[in-house]
């Protein structure tokens, strides 16, 4: 497979599997088939584009030979590989998971096509090179998730459906404004031709206004503090496999777009805008996690976790320091995988006790052990118990907060990650330990399923408990991958390189991490030091 190749087939192969799907509506059988067919074909095109990116770095595709920053640019780097594998491992996940729990009804009012449609703005979000196409990106995401959301019609899916838009709306308004803005001021919305052109532009204040439209942009789809309010107000009222689609990807692309824009382009005052997502990061982290303990309810916990996990990405980003910044994509590797994972064993909980309400629920330690232990492997991780992938993430964050002298977010990590144990052993305690409730139905609790429906249930729930085991396991090679990857994103010049080849690039103060800065443990040897310039905040630049 060629190079180009690679990079367009994540962005294609949904869009002709949603055709081939809208072919065969009618039949349900024919449809099922189809879509895990189709995420299925994703997956090894995802793994064929980590793995040209892993050989050649940077990937580019000019769509049309026009030529950036005057054509549609594709850009595939590690970190945009990363999530497009990512995401192509949790959409073949939860579309077998969906076999069982997408009734007929949904799936003929088109799930599979709109899941392909999701899929597709969520990999063209990860591979687009300007910020235009990201707005598109984003509203073909938001068309996709807000029908999905409302699927089936249910009340309470209408309530949430109408909290989820209307704020997506706003953020997307904000957005759209800023791309206007930036357009006026420097003339160019490609990623590459902006991160050159913001280098030396002359108003420093108007970068910092810029800045902070895209901050609110990409922070409401992120669902950072004060703006995530639209998440546990509607994630948990749609089917399961929905919420786990959601859970696993949607605020990862607005956390992957705060990344990619202040990595690349508002990089000219760091005491400001990242002093500020600092800040930002810590309050997502303690009110997220609050919130959760508040709930009675699995998908509700859940829903304020996915927030207060969010804070911990964001901990790396604003850090800024080749240690940190590689904590937050190991952290976004490790939070994918179990956040999607804990919400399928929440379906099966549902399933089987005939609610997710704690209060209702009991005794599956005892009906369904290999359940128990797959949400006690999901929920451990998610706390940070070694050795599991949560446990090598936050210890990444925590040494590069001290690295940095930023004793106050790692007091406040260590904090969440306590009170993160304290509401996934409740968790524990109510749906497992506790003896079934009274007045449960015996049929309730325990329900027994066919080989089949236990094989589209524990099947993907299996998969992603194994690969957050094997992610702590192979912390090594992960912690490698993340390093390489943050050493590339705070290396402005070679992405502008790669996408502008013929572009004069005056000496910048922000470059590349170094890979003899102290990376800790993880990261293995330690090659001998070279004379080179410091990076923005310490380690230096290769």
């Amino acid at each position: 497979m060629s190079a180009q190749v690679a990079v367009i087939l994540p962005i294609a192969l949904p869009l002709a599997t949603m055709a081939v799907l809208v072919l065969a509506w009618k039949s349900i059988p024919a449809q099922k088939i189809i879509g895990v067919g189709g995420s299925t074909l994703l997956l090894i095109s995802a793994a064929a584009l980590w793995w040209q990116v892993d050989r050649n770095d940077i990937l580019v595709l000019q769509v049309g030979n026009w030529p950036a920053p005057f054509g549609i640019t594709l850009v595939a780097d590690r970190l945009s590989a990363i999530m497009v594998l990512l995401a192509g491992l949790m959409v073949f996940a939860v579309s077998v998971y969906s076999l069982v729990t997408i009734d007929d009804r949904r799936v003929e009012f088109g799930f599979h096509p709109l899941v392909q449609l999701l899929l597709m703005g969520v990999c063209g979000a990860f591979l687009t090179g300007d910020l235009f196409n990201l707005y598109v990106w984003f509203e073909v995401m938001l068309i996709a998730s807000f029908v999905l959301l409302t699927l089936g019609g249910e009340r309470g899916q209408l309530e949430g459906a109408i909290k989820y838009v209307t704020l997506n709306l706003i953020s997307s308004a904000v957005f759209l404004a800023a791309i206007g803005v930036i357009y006026a001021a420097t003339g160019t919305l490609n990623m590459a031709d902006l991160a050159l052109k913001l280098r030396s532009f002359p108003d420093e204040g108007i970068v910092s206004v810029l800045a902070m439209l895209f901050l609110i942009a990409f922070g409401t789809k992120a669902a950072v503090f004060p703006l995530f309010f639209w998440l546990p107000a509607s994630y948990h009222t749609p089917p399961v496999a929905v919420s786990a689609i959601f859970a696993g990807l949607l605020t990862k692309v607005g956390v992957y777009s705060l990344i990619r824009t202040f990595t690349l382009m508002f990089v000219t005052d760091l005491d400001f805008t990242h002093n500020l997502l600092l800040l930002i990061a810590g309050l997502t982290m303690v009110t997220g996690v609050l919130g959760a303990m508040a709930q009675s309810e699995i998908r509700r916990i859940l829903s304020f976790h996915i927030v207060s996990q969010i804070g911990y990405m964001l901990m790396g980003l604003a850090l800024f320091t080749p240690l940190a910044l590689a904590g937050s994509v190991f952290y976004i590797i490790h939070h994918i995988v179990v956040k999607t994972n804990l919400f399928l064993i929440g379906g099966v909980v549902e399933r089987h006790c005939g609610t997710g309400r704690l209060a209702e629920t009991g005794g599956l330690s005892g009906s369904a052990p290999v359940l128990a232990t797959l949400f006690f492997l999901s929920a451990m991780s998610l706390a940070g118990i070694p050795p599991l992938s949560g446990f090598f993430a936050k210890l990444t964050l925590i040494q590069g907060g001290l690295e940095a002298e930023r004793y106050a977010i790692v007091a406040a990590a260590l904090g969440v990650s306590l009170l993160t144990m304290f509401s996934m052993t409740k968790i524990w305690a109510e749906v497992f330990w506790k003896p079934a409730p009274e007045e449960a139905l015996p049929e309730a609790c325990g329900e027994p399923h066919s080989m089949t429906d236990r094989f589209s249930l524990y099947g993907p729930i299996l998969l992603l408990a194994t690969f957050t085991v094997g992610i702590g396991l192979m912390a090594g090679p992960v912690m490698k991958a993340s390093l390489a990857t943050a050493r590339q994103l705070l290396d402005q010049d070679a992405y502008i390189q790669a996408v502008l080849p013929n572009s004069r690039l005056p000496e910048s103060e922000a470059g590349a991490a170094d890979s003899n800065a102290d990376v800790g443990p993880l990261a293995g040897q330690r090659p001998a030091a070279q004379e080179s310039p410091q990076s923005p905040r310490g380690g230096t630049v290769e």
